[in-house]
């Protein structure tokens, strides 16, 4: 029988993702901008950091989701790990951004290991947080709800985080803390929480689907997704949305730092970078969420498929007018992060409904479910495509002639500016060309779940 989930549960599975995405949009937003010009690493090695850190973090994903499917309690196996991770991942988190007094050399093995091991219990809580969705429910369309909440949740993390870091980094400045302490003191307020929504999520969430056999094989749930063509489509068009995300997300400090600068706004006067920064990355998070909030209507119209292309076709198209702006043009610029947002919050809820599919159509032509395998295929696209895309952000500010807390050169100033557009565009371009051959549309679906529940019975 379908399994409904009521407003409340709905809500405290969303409570886990603001916990995470406070952190995630600290990463993606300000991590690069803080390895560069708060602790003086170079743009080079800290993309190279990223790269082998986040490398390694990607193998912990499956292993994570082996683990995770393996694990026995009576609150289910994934629930236990949301109250079992959420302390080490805040402590972890303050942690990352501490500046301890090291020479150059010992700041960058510094930054390896926390780094490391922040990606490690972000796997640890998160994997688990992933596949939650594919137990509370069997119902296409709940999932898709759940979804949703979820991203309302993200996104509202991420509004609660850039909305105010810039007033808290402002607040413990003033009372003479350094740029680096300012960072540490601000990150410990998001790590407490971080963890009080985690816990929250344990309390109101509850595990309702079991497999139709319980008899599991590591190799064979490898076996399995290794010859699940739907698996590596949709972890393509995963990693590229990431890369999308990521490229966008660390260059909006870079672009208005040093491309957008102080600008004197109409009816408002004169405005620092830094808060206009803020309040770019906030609407660029709100207006994620309307799309998120658009994703279950348009996708009940046309299909998961067909929005999940057009979106992302269009924030491509988007992206690319951006570079043709110059810093004058604020108005203009704000209206196209408006519009960008919305076809890239439509995506997200759409992709991890769609990992939900993947586990049924697995389990579908198997008889085994391998719910945390599949979604931790998931946590690794975003981790890949994060990882590239952060990696690829200090590569190219290399590559331009970047120097930090110094006036840029033209070619610098053209690098940060195609970071935030043209580069962008080629992921969003490249996640539409994987699903042109994506098979999983919603009415092959409906014929999978169906055959599922009679096995079911």
């Amino acid at each position: 029988m379908d399994h409904k989930i009521c407003l409340k549960e709905k809500i405290g599975y969303s409570f886990g993702d603001f916990a995470s995405s406070m952190f995630w949009k600290i990463f993606s937003m300000f991590l690069m901008i803080y390895y560069t010009d708060v602790v003086e690493l170079s743009p080079a090695s800290v993309g190279t950091m990223l790269l082998l850190t986040r490398l390694w973090d990607g193998l912990n994903d499956p292993i994570m989701g082996i683990i995770s499917d393996r694990t026995r309690t009576s609150k289910g196996k994934f629930r236990p790990y949301l109250l079992w991770v959420a302390i080490p991942f805040g402590i972890i988190g303050v942690l990352t951004f501490s500046t301890p007094e090291f020479g150059p050399s010992g700041k960058l093995i510094y930054a390896y290991v926390t780094y490391t091991l922040m990606m490690m219990v972000y796997t640890a809580i998160n994997v688990p947080y992933s596949s939650l969705m594919g137990v509370m429910t069997d119902n296409s369309e709940e999932r898709t709800s759940l979804a949703s909440f979820r991203f309302i949740g993200a996104y509202s993390g991420g509004i609660f985080m850039t909305a105010s870091i810039p007033y808290l980094l402002d607040y413990f400045r003033e009372i003479g803390s350094s740029e680096a302490g300012s960072y540490q003191y601000s990150v410990a307020i998001y790590a407490v929480v971080a963890a009080f929504f985690f816990i929250m999520t344990y309390l109101w969430t509850k595990e309702r689907v079991k497999p139709l056999s319980e008899k599991t094989s590591i190799w064979k749930d490898v076996k399995d997704l290794g010859k699940n063509a739907q698996w590596f489509i949709m972890l393509g068009a995963g990693i590229a949305v990431l890369i999308f995300n990521s490229l966008r997300d660390g260059s909006i400090m870079y672009y208005f730092k040093y491309f957008i600068k102080d600008q004197s706004i109409p009816l408002i006067g004169e405005m620092k970078w830094d808060k206009l920064a803020g309040a770019y990355m906030t609407i660029w998070l709100a207006t994620n969420m309307i799309g998120v909030l658009l994703a279950k209507p348009v996708s009940a119209r046309i299909g998961k498929k067909k929005t999940f292309i057009g979106a992302m076709v269009l924030a491509s198209f988007l992206s690319v007018a951006l570079y043709w702006l110059q810093a004058e043009q604020i108005g203009l610029i704000f209206l196209l992060n408006i519009f960008i947002g919305i076809t890239a919050g439509i995506v997200l809820p759409l992709i991890w409904s769609m990992y939900a599919d993947i586990a049924d159509y697995s389990e579908w032509k198997t008889g085994r479910r391998a719910t945390g395998l599949v979604f931790s295929s998931s946590s690794m696209s975003q981790k890949m495509g994060w990882t590239l895309g952060g990696a690829v952000t200090g590569w190219l500010l290399a590559a331009y002639g970047f120097e930090a807390n110094a006036e840029q050169s033209f070619e610098s100033l053209k690098g940060i500016r195609m970071m935030i557009s043209v580069y962008p565009a080629i992921g969003a371009a490249l996640s539409a060309l994987f699903l042109l051959i994506y098979k999983l549309n919603d009415k092959y679906m409906e014929q999978i779940i169906k055959e599922l529940k009679e096995k079911r019975k």
